[in-house]
């Protein structure tokens, strides 16, 4: 990968040019994917992501992304790392437009924002993909998708996600395995089995907000992958609880210790 997209980065803007990173990066993921011993089934796909829209999806696994590209490429969007994914990232933004940012700049809602909007106005780019989760889940549910993605405005284009865990657990526990250890487990197991629906495109309707949107798109992509539906936040598996938040279920708790807030019990 990093070999054919520097060689590819090379060569002047053309028609040229995208075809060869096209090729590179869905040539890459297939070994990548049957490395893996990958079966992959894809479905509906009449409904497959076009130029200048959004693929969004559920998220499970840092490889959603080599299944999605082994059948159609995207530009990805994330944070900038150091080290071996570092020099991966460089290599790739110089082959095809993807979308990345410094740390500093992922703060900063409003350039993000601005940015995606320019990537998805040129209809010649790559549709951006998106995990609006934010965080990777167990394959069992889809929790809160984050409504910065829905306010960009174009055309969504939903992708359900359904890994079989008889042959293999594909999730990554990022607070358990570090991402070798990941990889090791992966590599492994006897394969990785997954489902890819394509849906029908989605749009925002009118007097429609950008949470309303997501929750929208949230729950068609629950039922086609037959996922349990919840309003929580992913992230907070990461996130400290907070002092306030326990100090209310202590008072909560209290109150039926003593009896107030619960009916009493009678016991003549």
């Amino acid at each position: 990968m990093i070999i054919g997209t520097t060689v590819v980065g090379q060569l002047p803007d053309s028609s040229l040019k995208n075809w060869l990173s096209e090729l590179v990066h869905l040539t890459c993921s297939r070994i990548c994917v049957r490395s893996l011993s990958g079966t992959i089934r894809y479905h509906n796909k009449q409904y497959r992501p076009q130029k200048g829209g959004i693929c969004v999806a559920n998220h499970t696994s840092p490889i959603d992304v080599l299944i999605l590209t082994t059948d159609g490429c995207y530009a990805m969007v994330g944070q900038v790392h150091g080290g071996l994914m570092g020099i991966l990232q460089r290599a790739m933004v110089k082959a095809c437009p993807h979308v990345w940012f410094e740390r500093s700049e992922m703060r900063d809602r409003h350039l993000v924002t601005k940015r995606l909007k320019e990537h998805i106005a040129d209809k010649k780019k790559l549709p951006i993909l998106i995990f609006p989760e934010g965080t990777c889940i167990n394959n069992t549910s889809v929790m809160m998708f984050k409504k910065g993605s829905f306010e960009i405005g174009g055309t969504i284009y939903p992708v359900a996600m359904k890994y079989n865990p008889q042959f293999g657990d594909a999730f990554w526990n990022s607070s358990k395995y570090n991402m070798v250890s990941y990889l090791l487990r992966i590599m492994t197991s006897w394969a990785i089995v997954c489902d890819v629906w394509y849906m029908p495109p989605m749009t925002r309707e009118e007097g429609e907000d950008a949470v309303q949107f997501a929750n929208r798109v949230k729950s068609a992509i629950a039922i086609q992958g037959g996922l349990t539906e919840l309003p929580w936040d992913g992230g907070l598996k990461r996130a400290k609880v907070k002092d306030t938040f326990k100090e209310e279920q202590q008072k909560n708790y209290s109150k039926m210790i003593v009896g107030n807030g619960s009916p009493s019990l009678d016991l003549d």
